[in-house]
This record gives structure tokens, sequence and C-alpha cells, in this order.
């Protein structure tokens, strides 16, 4: 089970900067991607097309979604595989004829989604409560216009010193690569400093592997394999974790 440290050892912790992953840790993804599908359900009429339950629409987008990021996460394929895969591969699965597939279906997601301002409970109240006591640093596998358009656009900006973004690196986590590159532009030892993500493979096992420390965001309460030094399942309990 992983570590849940009792009050009186929140100040042994020495660190001095913590690196949060973005997607699904502080943004809100599939909050965000399901407002964004269910503007796009309605305007291409997809029910007309044969996608009749939109709860299966979302469920098989999310499905399909999360397995190409853990492929791509892992180097096995590229940023046009990804976008040109998932909703093809969504349409197909609830039925529909490949000839009837929207063929701006992914430019007009790719444009609307990442505008989204949802963020998790006390995103902002955390982030203003750490960035007083810490240096706060961004570490992300998003694509560099989504991952700054979402920044902006919920003024995440300034609550961090440096936002390392994979697809500018050109490698992403959990390669070891991204992590010794956003020390060092951060200025810090990995004794120094914490990984926060939702990402078993790239956050954690990756920051772990690199031989940073991790805390695992898992608001879902999935099961934590026993490598997960510790959890957290709401981003308030930073506050008294740090």
């Amino acid at each position: 089970m992983p570590e849940t440290l009792p009050m009186d050892r929140k100040n042994n912790m020495k660190y001095t900067h913590l690196f949060f992953d973005l997607d699904h840790t502080l943004w809100d993804f599939d909050r965000n991607a399901e407002e964004t599908l269910l503007e796009l359900y309605d305007t291409h009429g997809l029910e007309n097309l044969g996608v009749k339950d939109f709860e299966s629409f979302v469920f098989t987008y999310t499905r399909n979604n999360h397995e190409l990021w853990g492929a791509y996460h892992r180097g096995e394929i590229d940023k046009a595989h990804l976008r040109a895969t998932r909703f093809k591969k969504t349409f197909v699965d609830l039925g529909l004829d490949p000839g009837a597939i929207p063929v701006d279906f992914e430019d007009e997601y790719l444009r609307v989604c990442p505008t989204k301002t949802n963020l998790f409970p006390d995103a902002i109240d955390v982030l203003q409560y750490l960035s007083s006591r810490y240096q706060l640093h961004l570490i992300s596998n998003g694509f560099f216009e989504a991952t700054t358009t979402k920044i902006r656009g919920c003024d995440l900006e300034r609550y961090f010193e440096n936002i390392v973004i994979s697809e500018t690196l050109g490698v992403n986590k959990p390669d070891p690569a991204i992590f010794e590159y956003a020390l060092s532009q951060a200025g810090c030892d990995k004794s120094s400093c914490v990984m926060i993500g939702d990402s078993l493979e790239a956050d954690i096992k990756g920051a772990l592997d690199y031989g940073m420390d991790a805390i695992f965001f898992n608001p879902l309460g999935k099961e934590v394999p026993a490598f997960v030094p510790r959890q957290i399942a709401a981003l308030k309990e930073l506050k008294d974790l740090l």
C-alpha cells in the first residue's frame, strides 16, 4: 500500500521544487473533453449518422484516447498517428461506415477542447498556497499548441517558473531525459524535488526510475501498485502533505 505520511513527518520533507503534470492532474481532461464532444455531437448531428447514444460515444472515445496516449507515452506511435486514429477508431467501433465519418471532426475537437477551463477542485487554491512555499514547475506530455492554450486559458502560467512540453523537447515522460532537462532548467537536484501526476507509467514510474520522489494523484481510487510511495485523492491534500 502507498504510504500515508503522518503529520509530524511533514516538516522532514526537504523539497524545494515541485513538478506538476497538467492533463488529468490540474486540467480536468475528461470533463473538458466531454463538454467538447457534446457540442460536436450536436453540431455534426451524430445521432442522425448512427451514433445513437452520447454516453457510449464518450465512453468509446475515452477508452481509445487513453490507449493511444499510453502508446504515445511509450514512444510506440507519433502525434500524427494519435490524431488520425482516435476518432476514426471510435466511429468504426460504434458501427459507422468509414465514409460517413465527419472529416473535420478531429480539427474541430483540437480547436475547441483546449479552450475549456475546467480544473480539478481546489487547483488554483493549492497552487497559490504551494507557490508561496516552493518553486513550481510543469512537465507535460501534451502537444505544444494545445498545452499552451490550456495553460493561458486557465491563467496557470503565473504559478510555474518553468514549463516543459514534451513535443518541444522531442522526448516524453517517462524517458529520463525529460526529467533531466526539467531539473536542469529548474536548477535543482533529484533529492530536493517531487513529481505530482496521475499517470503511473509516465509520471510516477518515470520519476522514480529517474531518482525523483513522486506523489500519485488518484481521484478515481484506482488500485495502486506497490512501487507507488504516496498517493492523494484530492489536490487539497497537498496542503497538508507538503
